[in-house]
């Protein structure tokens, strides 16, 4: 293969990789992903040391030790076109050779947990409650740009969303299936579903302030009664199936854990979001700390 070429694989003059200002030696092979750069410290807080500490735009990065184990959290900024960065450059950090500029023959595997705040679509529900997604639908069109070829069950999810709801025909979307064995060692005791993750948090949710969306509340509300092999469509927000899509393509392994922190379907907001938030923080952690 011919060397990666300096407009494709952009280095920083210190050598770290353009948008997250990283060096392959300051990331850890689990890494926990946030939108808030905020959010960053509030995990690293709970870490036995920290390590590095270092920040670029939105981009802001802990990595430290929990336990016997080194753990990276990043933010990532909000939205699918950030996980695009986000991902590719973390995983030109371990699978790159930065000098040679080609692909490492041996390939590391790298778990990306998103530690996230969503809106739940049913009622059942409660606000400060956790889902962990099985499956997430891309209502954005990041894996339209790659050859992502779906899995059976994610194909088969994919026909049975298209009967269920007509709507959805017109609405172009992928599905992406999460790591099992990060579903059922992280998430076990949490609710899991089908997580929708949407370009945008008003028009793209159905949300209406002054502008009328295409579709709306009541129209992405009628799949919350939609179910495949037992998963209900649970919540809404706008990582989960971009970090899915480019993990599996990648060959990493990917999991979305959610703080619920507002139900679409009556209307609540959670009244101490925060901690809401750190108490997932917490669990992930303590979970993080015993995978193998």
């Amino acid at each position: 293969m011919q060397p990666i070429s300096n407009s494709e694989l952009i280095l920083n003059p210190d050598g770290s990789i353009y948008h997250l200002n990283l060096c392959p030696e300051d990331i850890a092979p689990t890494i926990l992903t946030v939108g808030d750069p905020g959010r960053v410290a509030r995990i690293s807080r709970h870490f036995d040391e920290l390590l590095v500490k270092k920040e670029k735009r939105e981009f802001c990065c802990h990595t430290g030790r929990v336990g016997r184990k080194n753990v990276t959290a990043i933010s990532t900024g909000i939205g699918p076109d950030n996980i695009d960065i986000a991902l590719n450059e973390l995983d030109a950090l371990v699978n790159i050779d930065f000098e040679s500029r080609r692909p490492k023959a041996a390939h590391t595997v790298l778990t990306f947990i998103r530690v996230g705040t969503s809106g739940a679509l049913r009622p059942d529900i409660p606000v400060d409650s956790f889902v962990a997604s099985a499956f997430g639908v891309g209502l954005d069109n990041l894996m339209h740009f790659y050859g992502y070829n779906p899995t059976m069950p994610e194909a088969e999810l994919t026909d049975e969303l298209n009967v269920f709801m007509d709507f959805t025909k017109q609405l172009p979307f992928y599905t992406c299936q999460s790591s099992q064995v990060l579903l059922d060692h992280i998430g076990n005791d949490m609710r899991q579903g089908i997580t929708l993750t949407s370009p945008g948090f008003y028009g793209p949710q159905g949300r209406q302030l002054r502008l009328t969306p295409r579709f709306d509340q009541r129209a992405f509300g009628q799949l919350a009664a939609f179910t495949f092999k037992g998963y209900p469509i649970t919540n809404f927000e706008m990582e989960t199936s971009a970090i899915y899509g480019l993990a599996r393509l990648l060959g990493h392994r990917a999991l979305s854990t959610n703080a619920i922190i507002a139900n679409r379907a009556d209307g609540t907001f959670s009244q101490h979001p925060k901690d809401t938030v750190d108490r997932l923080i917490v669990r992930v952690l303590e979970r993080v700390s015993e995978l193998d």
